[in-house]
Order: structure tokens, then sequence, then C-alpha cells
């Protein structure tokens, strides 16, 4: 199993502190007998005209390499195959990257991270890692 990223601990209590109960700490993925782990998985459940139970599997990134390009294209790169294999066996479940503030205003607010994001579809979690909260969330 792989290693916890840096902020894995605040991304978990800022989604519960919006809500979110913590069901996959990591959330497995078997698929064509091989195992990825996605850090967390989570369900919210809302009440509105209907009753939703939401699901989401979440990947953090601390994007701290000296290249944020590498960093993007790293997170990119695991987006992608996790949203290909929950498109398959969990599409109810929706994936989002979870990022620090910084990157976000960084290079995710840059010409390429717009262009990867648009492209991707990528859709983003952004937290403060001080005050460990979430501050949007970008579908």
């Amino acid at each position: 199993m792989p290693a916890k990223d840096l902020y894995h601990d605040t991304v978990v209590e800022a989604l519960i502190n919006d809500g979110w109960e913590i069901t996959d700490d990591p959330l497995i993925l078997s698929y064509g007998g091989r195992e990825l782990y996605v850090d967390l998985g989570a369900e919210k459940t809302t009440i509105a005209a209907q009753k939703d139970n939401l699901k989401i599997a979440v990947e953090i990134k601390s994007f701290l390499k000296p290249s944020p390009v590498r960093d993007l294209e790293e997170a990119a790169g695991k987006y992608g195959v996790y949203q290909s294999i929950l498109a398959d066996i969990a599409s109810d479940r929706i994936l989002y990257l979870a990022v620090p503030k910084r990157s976000y205003e960084g290079i995710f607010t840059e010409k390429l991270g717009q262009l990867i994001l648009k492209s991707l579809k990528i859709k983003l979690l952004v937290f403060d890692d001080e005050e460990r909260r979430i501050i949007q969330w970008i579908p």
C-alpha cells in the first residue's frame, strides 16, 4: 500500500467538517487482477427534493516537487487512470483531485493548468492546509 500524502489527515478532517463520512481510507480499486489505491472514499447523504447518496473518491496531491509541471503531469495521469476504472466499476462515485490552495492559485490558474483541467475534465477539491477546511469544489 502506498504511503499517505503529506496532506492526507488535513483533507480527511476538512471532509468530515464539511459533513462527509470517510468510508474508505484508502479506496481500493481492483481491476483486471491489479489493485490501485485512491487516497479516500467518502459519502454524504443530502436531503433535497429527493434523497441522494453522494459518493466521491478523492486523490490528494501536495504539489511539493521543484517542478509544478511534473506534479501536474503525475496528478493528471493518476486521475485519468482512476477515472477510467471508476467509470467502469463504480460509475456512481465522483472522482476529485484534492489540492492545496497555493497549488490551485499557482499552476491551476495558469494557461497550462486550465487546459489540463478542461481537456481531462478534472474535478478539483481545493483545501486550506492551515485552516484544515475545504475552500472550493470545482466540478
